[in-house]
């Protein structure tokens, strides 16, 4: 798939992407936000690449688009292809990732569930300028969602099984979502 116009997309695909299952542009009705919660882009590549290491079906755990935090976007899975992002909600959305530490590196000790990284005005302009572009390009878009909304599962502390914490959180409450989804409203109304 050809980038569209808009922030400029670079390509750096995943090995197995073409492992992924096809589908429409006509089927895509959801975008779904989240940070990375590991330190920088080439980690998120590399943790993207190891996931798919020993599946049977060769392929991973990763996003569609990466914005980095000086808002330059990546394409690691083309849009035409499911990408496992979201569980139960991969078929029909479009997983961008904002590199941000989040949790990092204790993602479920209880005493690291607060972020303290901010998401740079770069990166968020750039998340909004290429929804800007997904809903040009992907007209059947219709929602817009934070991991965090879908997936609510409480786990066992990793420090203290007696205490429960989310196992999702991201984007994570440092993260702009009244200005984002503002942006959105605009664009879909």
């Amino acid at each position: 798939m050809t980038a569209p116009a808009g922030p400029p997309v670079d390509d750096r695909l995943v090995s197995w992407w073409g492992s992924l299952e096809r589908r429409s542009p006509e089927s895509i009705t959801t975008v779904v936000l989240h940070a990375t919660e590991i330190p920088t882009l080439s980690e998120a590549w590399e943790y993207a690449e190891r996931s798919a290491d020993g599946k049977d079906d060769g392929t991973g755990v990763c996003g569609h688009l990466y914005v980095d935090r000086d808002g330059s976007c990546h394409r690691f899975v083309p849009l035409d292809r499911v990408a496992a992002h979201a569980a139960g909600h991969n078929t029909p959305s479009i997983g961008i990732e904002l590199v941000n530490t989040g949790r990092h590196p204790d993602h479920f000790h209880s005493r690291s569930q607060v972020p303290t990284e901010d998401f740079p005005p770069e990166q968020t302009a750039a998340l909004m300028a290429l929804l800007t572009v997904l809903t040009e390009t992907h007209p059947s878009l219709a929602r817009l969602v934070r991991h965090s909304d879908l997936d609510r599962e409480l786990i066992p502390a990793s420090d203290d099984p007696e205490v429960l914490v989310r196992r999702r959180i991201d984007p994570g409450p440092r993260f702009p979502w009244a200005e984002v989804r503002r942006h959105w409203e605009r664009l879909t109304a």
